[in-house]
């Protein structure tokens, strides 16, 4: 199962050549996670977020435009002790615009160091893991 969080290209975030800028991809990118989290039920509140960033990255296939409405599917592609890989796909009519990739850390704030990811949030996850990735337990 893949999340699905849809986008439109807003006038701002296209470049001078007519597309949306690369750096608009990550905006995306972060929407996506943040509407994944949401529909998982996590918490919405800063003071408690668990999620830390630790590394994002995004291939571009083909050029989006103002206005076009793009869906990023997101699933889970390896899940270790306090990490998980985030696969993220763009596509819209014209078939794959961008691939990006998450690597998200579970992480206590106030202690300043990673944790063991909770049993409920893997049983929130495991929905999305696509199937190679299933029983892997690295990193």
């Amino acid at each position: 199962m893949k999340h699905e969080c849809r986008v439109k290209a807003r006038a701002f975030e296209t470049d001078a050549l007519g597309h949306v800028s690369n750096i608009s991809y990550f905006i995306y990118l972060e929407e996506a996670r943040i509407e994944m989290f949401r529909d998982l039920g996590e918490p919405m509140n800063m003071d408690s977020w668990p999620f830390i960033l630790a590394s994002t990255s995004c291939d571009f296939k083909q050029q989006a435009y103002f206005d076009e409405i793009m869906t990023i599917q997101t699933s889970v592609n390896k899940m270790g002790n306090s990490s998980f890989h985030l696969k993220h796909e763009f596509v819209n009519d014209r078939g794959l615009i961008a691939e990006g990739k998450a690597i998200m850390v579970y992480f206590d704030f106030h202690q300043q160091k990673t944790v063991p990811i909770p049993d409920t949030v893997r049983q929130k996850l495991e929905p999305y893991m696509e199937e190679k990735a299933i029983g892997e337990k690295k990193g």
